[in-house]
C-alpha cells in the first residue's frame, strides 16, 4: 500500500485541525502548503509540529510557494527564492520531511503577432545556468539526507526550455518527479509521456479527479482512470496526496477508495 496524504485546506486553519482530519481518515501525512501564512518557515514551530505529528501518528511533506522562480533574471529576486528553498531543506531535516514539492515556472513571455516568445526559451543559456547553480546549492544543502525535491507538472511541459530544464534537474540524485494526474488531464494529457519517460524518478503524486479542464474533483466523480494511477503510484512506491480542496470532497474520495478496496 502507498502512503496517502491530504493537502492543507482553507477550512483547516491550524495544524491541529489538519492533523486531526488526517488521522480521522486513517491517512499517513499532510502536505503543508507554503503559500499559506501559517506555513511560512518563520511561523512553523518545530517542537509543536513534531508533537502534533507524533500525537496523530502522521508525518509531513512540503509544497513550496507556487510563485517560486529560482531562474528569475533579477538576481535579487532569484536569490530570495533560492534562500527560501535552502531554508526549507533545513526545516525538512528537523521535521523528518522526505518530499519537497515545487513547480517549474514558464516565466514571462512576449506576445508577438503570431505567437508567444518565452524569455526562458529566448535566453536558454542563462536559464540553464541558473538551474545549474540552483541544483548545486540544493545538492550541497541536502547532502546525505533522505530528501527529494520533486518537480510537479502544472500547466504543461509544452516548451523546449521546460523539457530541457526538467531533464537537467532529474540527472541529480536530489531531484525527483511529482505527477499531478488532473493537471495533465486539463492540458490534454501531454505531460504523461514526459513523466513516464522518467518513471524511475517518480516519487510523489497528486491524485484528484477531472472532467475536461475542471479538476480537483472528488475521486470517482470525473473521467480519469483512477485505478491505473494508483497502480502507477504503487509500482513506484510513491506518496499520494488526495488533492481535493474541501473536507467534503475528501470524504467523498475516502468513500470511493473504500468502495474499491
Amino acid at each position: 500500500m502507498v502512503d496517502i496524504g491530504i493537502p492543507t485546506l482553507i477550512e483547516t486553519k491550524s495544524i491541529e485541525d489538519c492533523a486531526g482530519l488526517c488521522k480521522e481518515f486513517g491517512f499517513q501525512f499532510i502536505e503543508l502548503n507554503m503559500n499559506m501564512p501559517q506555513y511560512q518557515i518563520e511561523n512553523i514551530d518545530i517542537q509543536k509540529f513534531s508533537e502534533v505529528a507524533k500525537k496523530n501518528g502522521i508525518y509531513y511533506t512540503f509544497h513550496l510557494d507556487e510563485n517560486l522562480n529560482v531562474c528569475d533574471f533579477n538576481k535579487k529576486v532569484a536569490s530570495a527564492y533560492i534562500e527560501t528553498v535552502l531554508a526549507t531543506i533545513e526545516l525538512a531535516k528537523k521535521l523528518d520531511v522526505f518530499i519537497i514539492n515545487m513547480h517549474l515556472l514558464k516565466g514571462v513571455y512576449f506576445t508577438l503577432p503570431k505567437h508567444k516568445v518565452y524569455l526562458f526559451n529566448e535566453y536558454i543559456d542563462t536559464y540553464l545556468s541558473s538551474l545549474e547553480s540552483f541544483r548545486d546549492k540544493c545538492e550541497q544543502a541536502i547532502g546525505d539526507a533522505n530528501i527529494k525535491i520533486c518537480i510537479e507538472n502544472s500547466d504543461g511541459y509544452d516548451q523546449d526550455f521546460l523539457i530541457r530544464g526538467l531533464t537537467f534537474l532529474l540527472k541529480s540524485k536530489v531531484f525527483g518527479l511529482t505527477y499531478d494526474i488532473a493537471h495533465n488531464a486539463g492540458i490534454g494529457g501531454g505531460d504523461e509521456a514526459v513523466i513516464l519517460g522518467h518513471e524511475n524518478k517518480l516519487c510523489h503524486m497528486h491524485i484528484h479527479d477531472a472532467t475536461g479542464k475542471k479538476n480537483h474533483l472528488p475521486l470517482g466523480t470525473g473521467e480519469l482512470n483512477l485505478p491505473k494511477y494508483f497502480d502507477l503510484a504503487g509500482r513506484n512506491n510513491c506518496r499520494v496526496v488526495l488533492e481535493t480542496k474541501t473536507i467534503e470532497s475528501l470524504r467523498q474520495s475516502v468513500g470511493w477508495m473504500k468502495s474499491k478496496s
